[in-house]
């Protein structure tokens, strides 16, 4: 890349043919006119908004021809990204080699996929969920757990929730206990899917599936599905279901709480454990657990904090999971409930 003259900080350098990404959005963006740039911009970060910015600044002239390429460059990006939108990646190229050629093809989709890191599976996540449980309903449970592992959460947990009774503990346990699948299996899948749905194949070993995908999946699921799956669990896995429920609330998330279902927590919390808990948080947890006590309280826990000195962190963990249990505790009673994300219930 041509660097910019320091001659004279009011006189522009023109760029040389060997654009980057960064400078191409720029050209792109000022042959587009303000009107459709503003209207782009809404969709960009504050980063990138002022990297793009910067290049504006910084263009003066553009060479007509290398203007019009990179207009081509884009109109060939947008098809091709249209095409595997529609039918996958060799739905694609075909199309694209028809169009442009074998080599060109290639190199559209190579440079397409590389920014989109595209993943298998790719067209079924863009399908409506209930469309997509009626067809995997009579799957497999393991071939469920695969698909459901590659959804987005929201939508996986819609599908989750629908399932039959006696299939949603076994497609959540094989989707906490999933972890690598190979590219052979992967594309076997998608063969048998491909006749109703168009799917993408990889090459690479994908990682999906695991603890941390479930517990994302029961956090949107409704209440019901979630204890008994949690309760089946807890007969065919024990630990695992611990697992799964030590994850599903972390201390930190006591911030969800309303301050009636704060003040129930801590009163059958010991301060020891609690000092020691509040060790490793953020001043927004701790800022919360001080306003629900008095005055008094709240002083005598900031000098046990304090005269405390070191904790081991793993005291420190094993406080928070102390204080975590007797939430969950509260919450299987009824006597507090913790807000989920897509409820509409009151804390109380």
């Amino acid at each position: 890349m041509a660097k910019i003259s320091t001659g004279n900080d009011n006189k522009k350098k023109k760029l040389g043919p060997g654009y980057s990404g960064r400078q191409k959005a720029a050209i792109f963006l000022v042959t587009m006119g303000s009107e459709v740039s503003s209207e782009i911009f809404k969709y960009l970060r504050e980063d990138e908004i002022e990297t793009i910015t910067f290049e504006i600044a910084r263009l003066e002239t553009v060479d007509p021809e290398q203007k019009d390429a990179i207009l081509q460059e884009f109109q060939e990006l947008m098809l091709a990204n249209q095409f595997i939108t529609t039918g996958g990646i060799d739905y694609a190229r075909e199309l694209l080699e028809k169009a442009l050629g074998t080599n060109k093809a290639i190199d559209v989709i190579n440079r397409l996929t590389s920014s989109l890191q595209v993943r298998p599976f790719d067209f079924i996540r863009r399908t409506d969920p209930a469309h997509l449980l009626n067809f995997i309903q009579q799957e497999h449970p393991q071939t469920m757990a695969l698909i459901l592992a590659y959804l987005e959460p929201n939508k996986a947990s819609v599908i989750l929730q629908n399932l039959p009774t006696e299939v949603q503990s076994d497609v959540a346990r094989r989707i906490a206990t999933m972890d690598r699948t190979s590219p052979e299996v992967l594309r076997e899948v998608e063969r048998v899917l491909e006749k109703k749905l168009s799917t993408l194949s990889s090459e690479d070993y994908t990682a999906a599936g695991g603890v941390e995908s479930i517990v994302e999946i029961l956090n949107l699921v409704d209440r019901a599905s979630e204890k008994q799956i949690i309760e089946s669990l807890e007969d065919e896995d024990p630990e695992l279901a611990e697992e799964i429920k030590k994850r599903m609330f972390v201390f930190e998330d006591i911030v969800m709480l309303d301050d009636r279902a704060i003040q129930k927590v801590m009163r059958e919390v010991d301060s020891q454990e609690l000092a020691k808990a509040l060790k490793s948080v953020d001043t927004e947890v701790q800022d919360k657990i001080f306003k629900n006590m008095s005055k008094r309280a709240a002083g005598m826990l900031r000098e046990d904090m304090e005269y405390m000195g070191p904790v081991r962190l793993k005291d420190v963990e094993e406080a928070q999971q102390k204080i975590v249990s007797i939430i969950r505790r509260l919450e299987d009673a009824g006597d507090i409930v913790i807000a989920r994300a897509g409820e509409d219930e009151l804390v109380v």
